[in-house]
């Protein structure tokens, strides 16, 4: 897990091939008038989630792992977004069996610790990193860039 404000993204590019490409896309793009939904840069290699939500009480955090994908997450309106993070290997308690199409497998372990996302910031999650987000109070506009590990 990686957090950090996207001033400092230039340093971070060159842990993934696509990743100055999805940091020059969000130089370049007005992300908070994007309408929400799926939006292709490169296919299914690159691709970012705009999302509008209400954010959820830490009480109710839910682990997520990914396999196929490196999340880059960006916090577009909001005062803040908790994120709770676990190892994976601290991930035991599955909901359900991985679900290959979507990508994603939630658990109930409780996070190891929680995080804050502001405005200017950014989060980089691997699969590595069991991740709950969309914890906190009040409503926010973000981005999730998906980047295809290979």
């Amino acid at each position: 897990m990686i957090l950090d404000s996207l001033k400092n993204s230039t340093l971070y590019e060159s842990l993934h091939p696509r990743f100055k490409c999805v940091f020059d896309f969000i130089e370049s793009h007005d992300l908070a008038s994007m309408e929400c939904g799926r939006h292709d840069i490169d296919g299914d290699n690159i691709f970012v989630n705009v999302q509008e939500l209400d954010l959820r009480p830490t009480s109710e955090a839910r682990l997520e792992l990914h396999r196929r994908y490196i999340d880059i997450q960006v916090l577009l309106r909001g005062e803040e977004e908790l994120f709770g993070w676990s190892e994976k290997k601290d991930c035991l308690k599955a909901e359900a069996d991985f679900d290959e199409q979507k990508d994603v497998q939630f658990f109930t372990d409780v996070p190891q610790c929680f995080y804050s996302l502001k405005v200017g910031q950014f989060t980089i999650l691997y699969p590595e990193d069991g991740h709950a987000p969309m914890l906190g109070q009040g409503a926010v506009k973000k981005c999730i860039f998906k980047i295809a590990i290979d």
